[in-house]
């Protein structure tokens, strides 16, 4: 079990760095401590990729935010993640914040934007009807997009793993020693590997993970947010990413349509001391529609499916990425949160380059290979064309979850790529994120990993650990 490169945590930039070391002849590994990958701050976003006009490029993130917004297209090419570029408004909705709508533009210059562009009331309005009459004008970036971020994670580690990286779930680690060359790392399960350098993109708790290698001392706090999510046939899906204008703490609250049809609308951003409080309150979604409302005034809570929180990892005013200057062969992505999504191709390009620089040799992999196969769905099938694949396999048929039109065959399909828990398969196919929240499928879904993978019924869990589903009652 000796590795060239072990990468703890397995959220965006995990993977993104993952599936660019694939490209070489080394031997990597990801350690991922949670039963499925994305399982962490990667699943719970706003799903953006930026614009590139928030940030001063003095700052890496904005400098790696900018790169990475560029890598997508490609990216989509090869791994066929859903991703569309619908453009990004900011609305001002008084006079008086035009002047901070003004500075981004100029931010947003210097910062080489492609096709930026600062909008009066007319030109805003254009751009997305459903704004408030109250709009004064705005900016516009048509690079900016939207994205799944979950389906993203899956397809980068896809490829990852197509290419020879090895991944190891369920692998909390515990314990790490220096011997020679190699770190040797142990997991809370007993579980072992060694490798001769170690990446800690560990999100939430990479503070932890470099205490364990006895790296620099830093803490992470959770920043947690949280948001409506609109059934797709609200009257409130705008066609870009509606903005607010940014205060000096936050980016505000957005309506963002998702690249499936619903709606976002958040998040808040409140400290919390536990990195695992996902809890959402009535007093910060009152606000979140309050001001999705200001912005869009059809926002409604009628059209309300879901409530959830995502934490994000806070630590200063940039991204702390940079081999340790105490732990040897260890190098530090931290602090990774907004722009973190858009910079995350970017980030494992930077990471590379730190490895080379502190003694990893890299060469190409002749036959690596970046394009992964495309994973059809029932909802996106015309009549003629679902008809064939239910010709070939009766499974295409049956469709599990109405809401968002699942076939047994799409549920069939993530469990063979390892997604056995229900939030791994409602993330990779979409079950269960309807209207009725798998109020209808979930029986369903239970019996069919039941079948193909031979766990019984009180093994099944939501998302690993103790999120068991079922329990005997005596």
């Amino acid at each position: 079990m000796d590795f060239d490169v072990a990468i703890i945590g397995c959220g965006v930039c995990g993977a993104n760095i993952a599936r660019r070391l694939s490209a070489y002849n080394i031997k990597t590994a990801i350690l991922e401590k949670a039963a499925d990958v994305s399982f962490g701050t990667s699943k719970a976003n706003s799903g953006i990729i930026h614009g590139g006009f928030h940030h001063n490029k003095k700052h890496l993130k904005a400098r790696l935010e900018i790169q990475g917004n560029l890598m997508f297209d490609q990216l989509k090419r090869e791994l066929n993640f859903p991703f569309r570029r619908c453009g990004i408004i900011v609305a001002a909705l008084h006079d008086d914040e035009m002047k901070t709508v003004e500075h981004l533009y100029l931010q947003g210059l210097e910062n080489e934007v492609i096709g930026i562009e600062l909008c009066s009331r007319h030109r805003i309005l254009e751009l997305e009807p459903k704004l408030s009459d109250d709009a004064v004008g705005g900016l516009y970036a048509p690079g900016g997009g939207i994205i799944e971020t979950y389906r993203f994670v899956f397809a980068l580690v896809e490829s990852a793993r197509k290419n020879g990286v090895e991944l190891f779930t369920n692998f909390k680690v515990s314990e790490a020693k220096r011997n020679s060359d190699f770190w040797n790392i142990r997991a809370q399960d007993g579980r072992e590997i060694s490798s001769r350098y170690v990446i800690n993109a560990a999100g939430l708790f990479a503070d932890e993970v470099s205490k364990i290698f006895g790296a620099e001392e830093f803490e992470i706090t959770a920043r947690k947010g949280e948001y409506f999510l609109l059934d797709r046939l609200t009257k409130a899906c705008p066609s870009r990413v509606v903005f607010p204008v940014p205060t000096p703490v936050s980016k505000g609250m957005l309506v963002i349509p998702t690249v499936e049809g619903t709606v976002l609308v958040g998040p808040t951003a409140d400290a919390v001391k536990d990195k695992n409080d996902f809890s959402t309150t009535t007093k910060r979604l009152e606000q979140i529609l309050v001001s999705g409302k200001t912005m869009i005034p059809s926002v409604s809570q009628n059209d309300v499916i879901t409530t959830f929180a995502g934490l994000r990892p806070c630590l200063g005013e940039d991204f702390y990425i940079e081999a340790s200057k105490k732990a040897p062969a260890f190098v530090q992505v931290a602090g990774i949160q907004s722009p973190g999504l858009t910079a995350s191709p970017a980030i494992a390009e930077y990471v590379k380059n730190i490895l080379v620089e502190i003694g990893l040799q890299l060469t190409e992999k002749p036959g690596w290979d970046p394009y992964i196969e495309n994973h059809p769905c029932a909802r996106a099938l015309g009549f003629d064309e679902l008809d064939g694949f239910i010709a070939k396999d009766l499974q295409w048929g049956n469709i599990v979850c109405r809401c968002e039109n699942v076939s047994e065959a799409e549920i069939v399909q993530a469990i063979k790529l390892g997604h056995t828990t229900l939030d791994g398969i409602k993330y990779f196919t979409r079950a269960q994120m309807g209207r009725c929240q798998g109020g209808f499928c979930t029986y369903k879904i239970i019996k069919i990993i039941m079948r193909e993978t031979g766990l019984s019924w009180n093994e099944i869990t939501k998302h690993g650990e103790k999120s068991k589903l079922l329990e005997a009652v005596l």
